[in-house]
């Protein structure tokens, strides 16, 4: 049985965190996403201020081999690429894509990555992960996710070691190194995280991801073989909101359960956004994603 210290920041046990109290954990999900444009400055620092206690970067590869912060792998979604680059485009499925892996850095730096957002946040740029940690180091937590690093491989670049040398670089390469920034590692690829610690000898906790229709891997016999190379898995919502007993069954396996994603622009069946997040946490899971990191109910609120 998993026990309460385990559960504690995903089994780092940093009790000399100034963002630790108990459990349960906030965790903003790209940021505080539903105010600020995602993985953006902005809506890391207001990540912050709302007292988040971990916060996600997802994590891109540039052309010139930089670590970005951005969801998508494609850059016209949430910047003005099609204006700066009209003509740098590759056609997918008869459609136009800004593919990140053919830009520099340099060249990223040029787009606008707020204003399709607000007005407000124009000129906001997409940030590395250097500048990322600048930002957030000392006061949360950090759970980078490896996106597409199969995709990248392809084209010579480790996700995982790039990942790592930036986080050597910055002293949180190693469980409890950086008290007041633990680092825990999130993917939907299996492999990937089996490279951090088979590879890169990373002895971070990592988190694996696991979609709506992916019930089938939370079987006791999965969940058991899944506890030798994780410590953590990350459930889309339905996936406990349909079978709340699967929380105990992932604790019993000694792993713990973070929930994706609780926001404040989709909250059906739930009234509004805190209560959604305070249900499943009555079901017993140990983090949110959410978008709202303002709206996570707190102990003694």
């Amino acid at each position: 049985m998993i026990t309460y210290l385990t559960t504690i920041y995903l089994l780092l046990m940093i009790k000399d965190s100034p963002t630790y109290s108990k459990p349960p954990i906030c965790i903003a999900h790209r940021g505080a996403s539903a105010y600020a444009p995602e993985h953006t400055l902005a809506a890391y620092r207001l990540a912050l201020d709302m007292k988040a206690n971990f916060v996600e970067p997802d994590l891109q590869i540039t052309k010139d081999g930089v670590l970005i912060c951005m969801h998508d792998n494609t850059l016209e979604r949430t910047t003005n690429v099609k204006k700066v680059f009209p003509h740098r485009s590759r056609e997918v499925k008869g459609k136009p894509k800004w593919f990140i892996s053919d830009f520099t850095l340099a060249e990223i730096k040029q787009l606008d990555a707020g204003s399709w957002f607000h007005k407000k946040f124009t000129g906001e740029k997409v940030p590395t992960l250097q500048e990322m940690i600048d930002v957030v180091k000392g006061q949360a937590g950090i759970i980078p996710e490896t996106k597409s690093p199969e995709s990248y491989a392809q084209s010579g670049y480790s996700m995982e070691k790039l990942l790592m040398e930036v986080l050597a670089k910055n002293g949180l390469d190693k469980k409890g190194a950086a008290p007041k920034s633990p680092v825990v590692i999130q993917s939907f690829s299996l492999t990937s995280l089996q490279k951090f610690k088979n590879e890169l000898n990373c002895n971070l906790p990592q988190m694996l991801l696991m979609g709506k229709d992916d019930g089938d891997k939370l079987q006791p016999a999965n969940l058991k073989k899944l506890q030798l190379d994780i410590q953590c898995v990350g459930l889309h919502k339905a996936l406990v909101q349909e079978h709340p007993e699967r929380v105990k069954a992932c604790h019993e396996a000694g792993l713990t359960v973070t929930i994706y994603t609780c926001r404040s622009a989709n909250t059906e069946p739930f009234p509004d956004v805190k209560s959604e997040m305070k249900y499943f946490l009555d079901k017993g899971v140990d983090a949110i994603f959410t978008d709202n990191p303002d709206q996570f109910p707190r102990p003694g609120k």
